[in-house]
C-alpha cells in the first residue's frame, strides 16, 4: 500500500549511530551521528510527521569528532550520549560524554531537509565519561528505567558504572569490573536490561556473551562461543525477562534463555554478511529487526519465543464443520516463526536499526553511506496483532 511505502532522507556525510529520543514518546524522533574526518560531524534530530509522510530535521554541531555510537536519556529529552573518535598523543581514542541538546531546539523544527542552509546548533557538553588509562570506549548504556541518572560504558576490558549527577554536569564513577584473561580482551557492545529492577547487564567481547550484576558488579553467567565469530550487538525481551538476542559476524541472529546458555533457544540464518543490529519491538517482542552489512533490513516474527503468540484469526461462522476440525487441530500445532519483510533500499552496509519510542509500528535504519529510511510495520500484520490482542483480552 502507498502507506506502507518507505521515507527517506539523506545525510550529508557518513553514519552508523542512530537512536531513537528515548524519552520522546509523542513525536517521532530519531538522533543521527555524523562520521567525518574532513568536517565538523552533526548530530541530526529527525523528526517524522506520521500524517503526512514527511520529515523535518534539526542538525547540532558535534566538534569533538566523528560518532560510532549514540545513546538518548530515558529520562530527559534534552540529554544524550555519545562515543566518538579523538587523537591524542599520535594515538587515536574512542572517548564518551554526555551532552544537552540547546533548549531553543523546538522539536518538529521548522527546517526542511532541503533547506541546507539551515543553521546548526551547538551541543552543550555536560561531562565526560573518561576514567584515567581505562581505554576506547565502545558504548554506554542507560539504565532503561531509571531517572537518567546511571549508566555504564564499557572501556577496552572495564565495565564502569557512573553516577550522573548536578543535572548531569558531573559523573562520579560508582563501580567497575574487568575482564579477566589472556590476550587483549576488549568489550564490543553491551545492553542493560530492563528487568530485574535494572540490575543486570550483558556485554559482548569477541565471541562471548556475560551477564552482570550491577549491585555487586559481578559476573552471573558467560556463554563462551555464542557466535562462531565476533558479537556485535544484543538486546533483551522488553517482556520476557530471561530472553536475549545477539547477533555477529557469522551472519547469524541468535536468542537466548539466560538460564540456560548451553545451546540457544533459536538461531535466524537469513542475513549473508555481518549482523550490526538486532532490537526488539519494545510492545510486540514477537517483532525482530536486524540489520546488516548485506545492505538488508530483515523484519522477522519470532511468535514461537513471544511473550503473546498469535495465530490465524477468522470469522468461526464462516467455516464449515470440516474447516473448524482442521483450525482446531492446526491450533494445537506450535507456532510457526517467519520472516515478515525484507527491506532494500540501502545500497551500503546497514549499521543500524532501532524502534521509535513513540510508535511501535514505525522503525529507522541506518547505512553507512548516510541514508536513513523510516519503514512501517505491514499494515495486515498490525491489525492481525492488534486484533489477536483484543480477542485474548475478551476472552475470546
Amino acid at each position: 500500500m502507498e502507506d506502507d511505502a518507505p521515507v527517506i532522507y539523506g545525510l550529508e556525510f557518513q553514519a552508523r549511530a542512530l537512536t531513537p529520543q528515548t524519552a520522546e514518546t509523542d513525536a517521532i524522533r530519531f538522533l543521527v551521528g555524523t562520521q567525518s574526518l574532513k568536517y565538523d560531524n552533526q548530530i541530526h534530530v529527525i523528526d517524522f510527521d506520521d500524517e503526512n509522510n514527511i520529515i523535518n530535521k534539526n542538525v547540532l554541531l558535534h566538534q569533538a569528532g566523528e560518532i560510532w555510537h549514540i545513546s538518548a536519556s530515558p529520562s530527559d529529552k534534552g540529554v544524550l550520549a555519545t562515543c566518538y573518535n579523538k587523537t591524542a598523543d599520535s594515538k587515536v581514542v574512542t572517548c564518551a560524554a554526555v551532552w544537552r541538546m540547546p533548549l531553543e531546539l523546538e522539536p518538529g523544527g521548522q527546517d526542511s531537509p532541503e533547506d541546507a542552509a539551515s543553521p546548526a546548533h551547538a551541543l552543550e557538553l555536560l561531562c565526560h565519561l573518561e576514567p584515567a588509562a581505562r581505554g576506547s570506549t565502545a558504548c554506554v548504556a542507560w539504565e532503561p528505567a531509571g531517572d537518567g541518572k546511571r549508566v555504564i560504558s564499557l572501556a577496552d576490558n572495564h565495565i564502569l558504572l557512573w553516577d550522573l549527577q548536578e543535572s548531569s554536569s558531573q559523573a562520579m564513577l560508582a563501580s567497575s569490573a574487568s575482564l579477566e584473561g589472556k590476550g587483549q580482551l576488549k568489550f564490543t557492545t553491551g545492553r542493560w536490561s530492563p528487568h530485574h529492577n535494572c540490575s543486570q547487564v550483558a556485554t559482548a567481547n569477541d565471541t562471548a556473551i556475560r551477564g552482570w550484576d550491577t549491585r555487586t558488579m559481578s559476573q552471573i553467567y558467560c556463554i563462551e562461543s555464542a557466535h562462531g565469530q565476533l558479537v556485535r550487538d544484543l538486546d533483551f525481551n522488553p517482556n520476557k525477562q530471561y530472553y536475549l538476542a545477539s547477533c555477529g559476524d557469522d551472519c547469524k541472529v541468535k536468542f537466548w534463555d539466560t538460564r540456560n546458555v548451553a545451546e540457544p533457544v533459536k538461531t535466524l540464518e537469513e542475513h549473508s554478511h555481518w549482523v550490526w543490529n538486532v532490537r526488539y519491538n519494545h510492545s510486540h517482542d514477537q517483532l525482530v529487526l536486524t540489520g546488516s552489512s548485506d545492505s538488508r533490513v530483515i523484519l522477522s516474527n519470532m511468535v514461537s519465543i513471544s511473550s503473546e503468540p498469535f495465530g490465524h484469526l477468522v470469522d468461526d461462522d464462516d467455516l464449515s464443520d470440516q474447516e473448524e476440525r482442521r483450525l482446531e487441530e492446526k491450533s494445537q500445532e506450535p507456532p510457526q516463526d517467519s520472516v515478515i519483510a525484507t527491506y532494500e533500499e540501502h545500497e551500503d552496509s546497514v549499521y543500524a536499526v532501532d524502534w521509535s519510542s513513540a510508535d511501535p509500528w514505525l522503525f529507522a535504519s541506518l547505512s553507512y553511506d548516510g541514508r536513513l529510511v523510516i519503514n512501517r510495520v505491514p499494515r495486515a500484520l498490525k491489525y492481525h496483532i492488534l486484533l489477536q490482542r483484543v480477542c485474548e483480552e475478551a476472552g475470546l
